[in-house]
């Protein structure tokens, strides 16, 4: 049996590496072996940053053979492909939100995995920090009694005013829904389990915007997915949750709050590791602001739990089969945006919560030898 610090190859040198990198070359029970890029200069400086020993393509990576785990960080239209590769090669994958574009390719994804004994995991990973892992221990606790409903929205202008290359955002497997909608999905199936149905409205505000900063300042670029989502969900455990994803609001707003039978619980933005939380009793005209236990380490935390669960055998939390239920959830907000109608055909079998993380998780304690 393999012991030690599992190989990583990061694929994909762009913004969101540099928080994955920083992650990652801390915790001792990951080593970052190779980073890759279609830009091969980027990745050779990036992982010169980082003191990383190989640097090249996507081949280049594949070919170490002590990397264990490929983390995709690469655009979604590129997320299936890259996957694929990686479990051509025997890797292990772990990829950034969402899973893949289509329902139907992660789920030969995870088939072709599980037919080679293969992991799968995919970000989200925040829900795995102490802010939100707070609030479902709150949750399972009763501290609200029953769980009756979710309320979430999440508005702002969009990504072009401050990312240097935003055309990626409004192309298929992005937009609000699919850009920063794994995170309050992926939390509130954390909270309640899988969706049962779902009904929603879409709508796309403008053809065209115009990136805001960087080299690119000026340039427009096409918008071709629509741009404010509300859905309404239910869930297979009695819930529902009501929730709003836009890219067209100058209310920027973050809102997530649960709704129970003998109280109401604040969580934190599902896009952050920490809090605050609170609780409001139903008798009672304060919020009571509770402590926030758990890891704040940041994106890479569900890397690790993937990899210390590939030496121990025990499952992960940030999964293949939580990412593509998330997945299908959007995809029956799609279409159901799309028929004007209550869907459930796009949504998969019910899924149970993953289990909280211990409250004494250490990112930092070394596990596998």
């Amino acid at each position: 049996m393999t012991t030690g610090p599992v190989g990583i190859a990061v694929v994909g040198a762009g913004v969101i590496s540099d928080a994955y990198l920083k992650a990652l070359t801390s915790f001792p029970d990951t080593r970052v072996l190779a980073v890759a890029d279609l830009d091969t200069e980027r990745a050779a400086r990036v992982a010169a940053e980082y003191q990383v020993p190989v640097a090249g393509d996507l081949d280049a990576a594949l070919a170490v053979p002590e990397v264990e785990i490929v983390v995709n960080l690469t655009v979604p239209a590129a997320h299936a492909e890259v996957a694929n590769a990686a479990v051509r090669a025997g890797k292990h994958i772990y990829g950034e939100k969402p899973l893949t574009t289509l329902p139907e390719q992660g789920e030969r994804l995870l088939a072709d995995a599980a037919e080679r004994g293969l992991l799968v995991g995919n970000a989200p990973d925040t829900f795995l920090g102490a802010g939100i892992q707070t609030a479902l221990r709150a949750v399972q606790a009763g501290l609200i009694g029953t769980p009756i409903a979710a309320h979430t929205a999440v508005q702002s202008l969009g990504p072009e005013g401050w990312h240097p290359d935003p055309a990626f955002f409004y192309q298929p497997g992005a937009g609000p829904l699919y850009d920063i909608g794994p995170y309050y999905l992926t939390s509130l199936v954390a909270l309640f389990g899988g969706v049962a149905r779902v009904a929603a409205t879409a709508r796309r505000g403008r053809d065209r915007r115009v990136t805001g900063s960087g080299p690119k300042a000026g340039q427009e670029f096409p918008v071709d997915v629509p741009t404010h989502v509300s859905a309404l969900l239910e869930f297979h455990s009695g819930p529902s949750a009501a929730s709003v994803f836009s890219f067209d609001s100058a209310t920027r707003r973050i809102m997530f709050e649960v709704i129970g039978s003998e109280g109401a619980l604040a969580v934190p933005d599902p896009n952050t590791f920490t809090g605050p939380v609170q609780v409001r009793a139903n008798d009672s005209d304060e919020w009571q602001e509770l402590p926030v236990t758990g890891t704040t380490a940041g994106r890479g935390i569900g890397v690790l739990e993937m990899a210390r669960a590939l030496r121990t055998g025990q499952p992960h939390r940030a999964s293949g089969e939580l990412a593509l239920h998330v997945l299908h959830t959007m995809a029956a907000i799609t279409a159901s945006a799309e028929a004007h109608s209550f869907t459930d055909e796009s949504v998969n079998t019910p899924l149970p919560a993953p289990t909280p993380l211990p409250e004494d998780w250490d990112p930092y304690a070394a596990e596998l030898g």
